[in-house]
């Protein structure tokens, strides 16, 4: 067998574009480590919590924290008042044992997350109270008398 080349017409035999057949080191581990990796690598991470979403609404009497938690108990949450800084934290631990014929399998779940706010000057921090209720964690954060919004009334010229 022969191999055939192809002379271009300027008669060189060196290729002007070497990279075409062999990448180089860079175009190597860029294409390692942007590729994505096979789900077995990737689907046992992250299987805690996630940070939960959290919802603050203002009205003329208070502020309301809303954060959706589903699948916790209440006595799963830790709520701290530190220097005006709310803390909401969680950390649950799950330990199951099946015993089976020939094999025990034992699973473990461990899970936490910590969220935090810096609460305005004009809360009253002596009246703040939560409840947890269908997944929902509400906090009422009222506001101090001076703070609140006094409704509009019509001034009297004299």
């Amino acid at each position: 067998m022969s191999n055939l080349v192809t002379v271009p017409k300027n008669g060189s035999l060196t290729n002007t574009n070497s990279n075409v057949n062999f990448p180089t080191w860079s175009n190597w581990l860029d294409d390692l480590f942007n590729r994505d990796l096979p789900s077995v690598f990737t689907s046992n991470f992250n299987t805690g919590i996630t940070l939960p979403k959290v919802n603050i609404k203002e009205t003329a009497d208070a502020y309301m924290v809303e954060m959706a938690v589903p699948g916790l108990k209440k006595s799963d949450f830790t709520i701290d008042l530190d220097n005006q800084i709310l803390s909401i934290s969680t950390e649950t631990k799950e330990e199951e044992e099946q015993k089976h014929v020939n094999y025990t399998r034992r699973e473990f779940g461990y899970s936490s997350f910590k969220r935090t706010f810096t609460l305005p000057e004009t809360v009253d921090d002596e009246k703040i109270n939560a409840n947890y209720k269908e997944g929902i964690l509400s906090i009422l954060l009222p506001k101090k008398e001076e703070a609140k919004q006094k409704p509009a009334r019509v001034i009297n010229i004299s």
